[in-house]
């Protein structure tokens, strides 16, 4: 049998035995060269390294760090994890474990519901598991054999993913993910045969120890592996994300090579816990979500309002100044609306049901590009009226399911940042970069810095002729280039109707944030026939673009409170100064100081409470206003003030006028 070649980590190349396992064939061969590898690659597939090689086969180490490894380990480690629970919860059912970004996670069926100090007792009894040295034995067995193992072991949830490969033993397996979202169907079976399987006709199995569970791997050699490990928290889940299925309770949790490198993570999650938009959105009293009203449903509070008003007026403003021309449009449409446009033939199931009114049916609107339209139709239009660009911070609703709302980043009612422009071919390159740029300049305008760039191309499934696809693809490159900016190409990410380009912003923390869209759309004009006459005095087809700068007020608010952690810059902040006096004889002098400020345009607040000053001026730092001002004796004979900065910085005491001209200049947004 012809020996393999291995290419190790540092770039050496080895013989290796044909035959034997990887970890086999490379002690064999005295090599050292597994030393911060995990698994290996052989053509294009990632493999355990007790997979016996392949004769004449070329493999390359999977470094331990990289994505693929830590998908390693991480999955190891939710089978590690479903082990234990096994062990401490006879009888547990347990239905997917995929690992995600920083970590892993585990939906399962248990006898009673688990608490915060329950992760203790499983992750003790994961490392006594992991110090045996388990082995993750592969093995595979033909469709029925696995269905028969699922039956008897009296797994619910491995029977249906059994059952559903078979059924569709066609669908095409996707990379390792969640539980889908929609009705269960084709492509949610394939995306659970991505977790779950190797393929329709047979299934393989990996055990460990005491617990045997189906996946495709690949998996750690053995459980001795797995020494960096948490568990994080526990959430409920919908079987495949549908709410008329069983609730299962997920386990979070996280693996890393190091303790260092889980230490420094946890770090991160702690200061993310403390930047949770959630939490801080009720202790600086910005928004509620009340179960009367309906979850995904915001209640802005007035020192949100403040912040959603300025955010809108500046964008209004910018609007104006860059050529767009601002449009408002219904909360409802026709039901004929919606279906030339195709959302009731495939987006109805995230629109509300439909309202009859006068033998009339209409429905919410999930989004404004159609009413766009209908402006555009408002009359003939020519070469000479284009490009044109209409904005709107249109309010839109979809049903998102409940166990998806997420605060302000997932919501069932939001405001979209909305932009549709309309040109000529000829006129497409300019206005590709002429929106790349506008959105840099907000994206910088509200601190974000660090970005990155992506151009989604054509789908397997899309709409429109392939040739179009490519020239806009290439108006999509060159608009990027043009605003002088680098792009990574997001291969087959594009909308089925357009390909887009992509802006990730990266907050304070380094977490990616998707903001800024701009899609080309080869569906909806057509769909709606619009067209404007050219030069030649014919009809010619526009082409259209979404564009959303922010996204939605709703997510990006909640980005932004993360990215500062609540700490608005000044000129966001609800609250820019708060006056506290001494005592009671210096509140007439603290009250005439805040009605100054206020005169000018600052937002100021003056606290008469009867409290002792070192407690106002904790109450003011928890409320992250930016400038504390504190007025006794000294500064009411000298008409001064004496200033504390956000942070505990002393400014010192100084002449109001002189603040208020420093104030005045932080007062207005400054594109970065």
């Amino acid at each position: 049998m012809a020996d393999s070649e291995v290419i190790l980590i540092d770039g050496r190349q080895v013989r290796v035995p044909a035959g034997r396992p990887l970890l086999d064939s490379l002690a064999a061969a005295g090599s050292n060269g597994m030393a911060g590898a995990v698994a290996a690659s052989c053509n294009g597939q990632v493999v355990d390294f007790v997979t016996p090689v392949p004769a004449g086969a070329v493999l390359t180490l999977v470094p331990a760090d990289s994505p693929d490894g830590l998908r390693i380990v991480r999955h190891s480690t939710a089978h590690l994890m479903a082990a234990a629970v096994q062990a401490l919860f006879p009888g547990a059912k347990f239905a997917i474990g995929p690992a995600i970004d920083d970590g892993f996670y585990y939906d399962m069926e248990l006898p009673r519901a688990l608490a915060p100090e329950d992760l203790p007792v499983i992750e003790a009894k994961m490392r006594e598991l992991a110090a045996k040295r388990l082995p993750f034995d592969r093995r595979e067995m033909d469709m029925e054999a696995a269905l028969a193992w699922a039956r008897d072991t009296q797994q619910a949830y491995k029977v249906e993913i059994l059952e559903a490969l078979r059924d569709y033993g066609t669908a095409r397996a996707t990379s390792p993910g969640g539980p889908g979202t929609g009705e269960p169907g084709a492509e949610e079976v394939a995306e659970l045969a991505g977790e779950a399987a190797a393929g329709a006709e047979s299934a393989s199995f990996y055990r460990t120890g005491e617990f045997t569970d189906l996946c495709r791997g690949p998996h750690v050699p053995d459980t001795s592996w797995l020494t960096a490990f948490r568990l994080t928290h526990l959430a409920g889940a919908y079987w495949r994300g549908d709410e008329r299925r069983p609730m299962l309770q997920r386990i979070y949790g996280t693996a890393f090579l190091t303790q260092q490198a889980l230490d420094d993570h946890l770090a991160r999650l702690e200061e993310a816990r403390r930047r949770d938009h959630r939490r801080l959105g009720q202790e600086l009293e910005l928004f509620s979500v009340a179960d009367d009203v309906g979850g995904g449903l915001i209640l802005w509070h007035p020192k949100g309002g403040i912040v959603r008003t300025l955010i809108e007026d500046f964008w209004r403003n910018a609007h104006l100044k860059n050529g767009y021309d601002l449009v408002y449009t219904p909360h409802v449409g026709r039901a004929k609306l919606w279906q030339t446009s195709g959302h009731l033939d495939f987006y109805s199931e995230l629109m509300y049901p439909r309202m009859e009114r006068e033998a009339q049916e209409y429905y919410l609107k999930p989004m404004n590009c159609p009413f766009h339209i209908m402006i555009y139709q408002s009359r003939v239009r020519s070469y000479r009226d284009l490009p044109l660009r209409f904005a709107e911070l249109g309010t839109v609703y979809r049903y998102e399911r409940a166990g998806v709302l997420h605060g302000l980043l997932r919501v069932r009612g939001f405001t979209q940042d909305d932009a549709h422009l309309f040109c000529t071919p000829e006129q497409m390159d300019d206005e590709i970069t002429r929106a790349v740029k506008f959105s840099l300049f907000f994206l910088r305008t509200f601190g974000f810095k660090d970005y990155v760039v992506y151009i989604a191309t054509r789908p397997e499934k899309y709409v429109g002729d392939a040739a179009i696809w490519d020239e806009a693809t290439e108006a999509l490159k060159r608009g990027v280039e043009r605003a002088g900016q680098t792009y990574e190409v997001d291969p087959g990410g594009g909308a089925f109707y357009g390909p887009k380009i992509d802006i990730k912003v990266k907050d304070a923390l380094g977490r990616p944030w998707q903001c800024t869209t701009i899609q080309f759309d080869f569906n909806l004009p057509e769909r709606f026939g619009i067209s404007f006459v050219g030069e030649d005095n014919r009809q010619h087809r526009p082409y259209m673009v979404h564009r959303a700068l922010l996204g939605s007020m709703e997510r990006f608010l909640g980005v932004l409170i993360e990215h500062y952690g609540g700490a608005f810059p000044v000129w966001l902040s609800p609250t820019q100064v708060r006056a506290l006096p001494v005592a009671d004889r210096h509140h007439a002098y603290a009250q005439s100081v805040c009605d100054r400020l206020k005169a000018t345009g600052l937002r100021a607040e003056v606290d008469l409470r009867s409290e002792k000053v070192g407690f106002k001026i904790r109450d003011a730092e928890v409320q992250k206003i930016p400038y504390i001002l504190v007025v006794g004796d000294k500064e009411m004979t000298a008409g001064t003030v004496s200033v504390r900065q956000r942070g505990g910085q002393d400014r010192g005491v100084m002449p109001l006028a002189d603040l208020i001209q420093a104030l005045s200049a932080e007062n207005a947004p400054q594109a970065a």
